[in-house]
């Protein structure tokens, strides 16, 4: 590994631990932006990039340097086999290889090229176009490469259903409802355009599947979308207007600063779509103001074989910030340190005052918190905000006045997010309703947010924190994460990979509200924890664990998940072997500039479905971990 510090005179000592604990700080330093915050880059796939040429190409708005650069990028991607994959050496994705392959195929390659020749063998051998998901068909719809007929419907008369009405749109996670609001629009135009190729030689012509048992929840909702489609076949639906106006008031509604809708790909380009089909010209101030901000998610480099253009499905500044705090903090930076000053006056100017779809569930709740990204005032989430204040409750602040009312605000806010059952979702309250993971349409992601391990664990660490280890929400957040236990002994990680990254929230927002270190609960994690230790002293933990029970605790070492593990071995009172195994790792792996490599994703936007490399987690996480062993360790070896 290129640049990694030598260091072969057996386990880490105190003072290697130190010296990498030092050079980590000063590399994150190096990264803060002048104006207090830091972001990473966000990786995902390529569809990200297929779906941004189709877009343009639908808009009409599709130049050939973008193209090009953006083609580049696609074809970068590819692996030997002719696929692509969702993450670092994954297994190979068939919808993800058909927009691929489409968007090259809008570039020029010619059909008979050798990469795309063992593209279409892989696609064909998997069932082609026909067994893509629903997004995948959507994208081609657009185009007329696939039928409208053969899509499942999604009647913009949702839009008039009480919230208390099953299927209503906030029974839906907040990512999900703002990209089923548009695509309804969407659905009712029909559109078809020019893609300029066809793909037709793509599908195998094999015949849709019968039908789930009409008994079976699938089943009852096949045979109402073919009612709903002999619906949208009527002249006349007295309805439609009023639903359609309604929907496009709503998506209006929610553009954010930035010209987006919640900070993220889906809705955005969705939203984009619908409102083009409302009749908004490309010059309209909504359309140009929602285009220049996405062009602001590209990212553009130079490689040896020219420029490449990529698209970031999301931004994370927030939440790279607040992790950036608590890596310094705990990495021996001063609390009133100018770099943490101008971080926190930044956070704190980014605090959301204004409302939002949470609300629907919390209506007297008063606004507070943090989003993730730069604009996305309607959905603040409790995750972020929970490790915003553990950050800044550490931080000495010249106006500690100014700081203590942001933070009782927003602990006020998280406190009242709390489900009923005493766990924490991300965006939403009791956001629970899983009859929407029925529908035909949900063949692809998360679309409901219920209480999630992690989550809980951070707003529990957070509570601690603040000194409300005793109130009756920290103890009913505990009481969640004690019953959602694994019987293995780990913690199932919604928005992290996967059991390693739950686990290693969880033990240390117990132990911060009072768990004693010999707590079963607390033993049986660190023993799952030891047990799934690396022979070379890390831990990994591969994305195919959502799926596949084989991989859960097993994969490559990362740097990431390696911290991880360490933060919740060290809150549970361990400094044994599997820890001076795991701080020896990070110190032997580091690099030269104080960072660590890691393409792997350990990132999760939807379990089974949609990964993350955040390109920030492979320093502030082991930056946080070594920090903390060389403060445990220090304080021992002095007593």
């Amino acid at each position: 590994m290129s640049g990694v510090i030598e260091q072969t005179t057996g386990l880490t000592g105190l003072q290697e631990a130190r010296e990498a604990t030092a050079r980590a700080r000063e590399y994150l330093l190096s990264l803060q932006h002048e104006e207090g915050w830091w972001k990473g880059e966000l990786e995902t796939n390529v569809t990200m990039d297929a779906e941004d040429l189709m877009l343009r190409q639908f808009l009409g708005v599709l130049d050939d340097q973008l193209l090009a650069e953006s083609a580049r990028w696609i074809r970068s991607c590819q692996r030997d086999d002719g696929t692509w994959a969702n993450f670092h050496d994954g297994p190979a994705d068939l919808s993800t290889t058909v927009e691929a392959y489409v968007a090259l195929r809008m570039a020029g390659d010619p059909v008979g090229a050798p990469h795309l020749r063992r593209a279409r063998d892989y696609i064909l051998d998997h069932g082609g176009i026909e067994a893509t998901r629903v997004f995948t068909r959507i994208w081609l719809a657009l185009f007329g490469e696939w039928s409208w007929d053969d899509l499942p419907v999604l009647p913009p008369e949702l839009m008039l259903l009480p919230d208390w009405f099953p299927l209503n749109i906030y029974d839906w996670a907040c990512w999900a409802r703002q990209t089923v609001v548009p695509l309804t629009v969407v659905g009712a135009a029909r559109p078809s355009r020019s893609l300029g190729v066809s793909v037709r030689e793509l599908r195998t012509g094999t015949p849709a599947p019968e039908l789930d048992p009409v008994l079976s929840w699938a089943g009852a909702f096949e045979r109402l979308d073919t009612v709903l489609h002999r619906l949208e076949r009527l002249p006349v639906k007295p309805l439609r207007g009023i639903a359609l106006a309604r929907a496009e008031r709503w998506i209006l509604e929610r553009q954010e600063a930035d010209g987006g809708w919640g900070g993220i790909q889906p809705p955005w380009v969705y939203s984009i779509l619908a409102l083009t089909l409302r009749g908004y010209d490309i010059d309209h101030p909504v359309i140009r103001k929602a285009l220049d901000g996405l062009d602001g998610f590209t990212i553009r480099e130079r490689t040896p074989d020219g420029w490449v253009r990529r698209l970031e499905a999301c931004q994370s500044p927030v939440w790279d910030t607040a992790l950036a705090i608590t890596a310094l903090l705990d990495g021996g930076l001063p609390a009133d340190d100018p770099a943490l000053l101008r971080a926190t006056d930044w956070t704190l100017r980014e605090e959301i005052s204004t409302g939002g779809d949470w609300q629907v569930r919390r209506p007297h709740l008063q606004p507070s918190g943090w989003a993730f990204e730069f604009a996305n005032d309607y959905y603040p989430d409790t995750d972020d905000t929970a490790e915003i204040v553990l950050g800044l409750e550490r931080v000495a602040h010249p106006e500690p006045v100014r700081l203590r009312a942001a933070l009782d605000r927003a602990t006020a806010w998280v406190n009242g997010m709390q489900s009923r059952d005493g766990g924490w979702g991300a965006f939403d309250a009791d956001n629970t309703r899983t009859l929407c993971e029925k529908l035909p349409f949900c063949d692809f992601g998360a679309v409901i947010d219920p209480p999630s391990a992690d989550v809980t664990a951070h707003v529990v660490e957070m509570l601690a924190a603040r000194g409300r280890s005793g109130s009756d929400r920290a103890r009913r957040g505990v009481r969640w994460l004690l019953d959602h236990q694994e019987p293995d002994g780990s913690w199932f990680g919604r928005w992290g990979a996967n059991y390693v990254y739950g686990t290693g929230a969880v033990v240390p927002a117990l132990v911060a509200c009072g768990l004693p270190l010999s707590h079963q609960s607390v033993r049986r994690a660190v023993d799952w924890l030891v047990r799934h230790q690396n022979p070379d002293g890390g831990w990994g933990e591969d994305m195919r664990s959502y799926a596949d029970p084989d991989w859960v605790g097993k994969g490559d070492t990362t740097a990431s998940q390696t911290a991880w593990a360490l933060l919740a071995l060290l809150a549970a009172g361990e400094r044994g072997e599997p820890v001076r195994r795991g701080v020896d790792w990070l110190v032997r792996t580091q690099r030269a500039d104080g960072g660590w490599d890691e393409p792997q994703f350990t990132g999760t936007g939807f379990p089974g479905d949609f990964y993350i490399n955040y390109h920030l987690y492979r320093l502030v996480f082991p930056l946080t971990a070594l920090g903390r062993y060389v403060e445990v360790t220090k304080h021992e070896h002095n007593g």
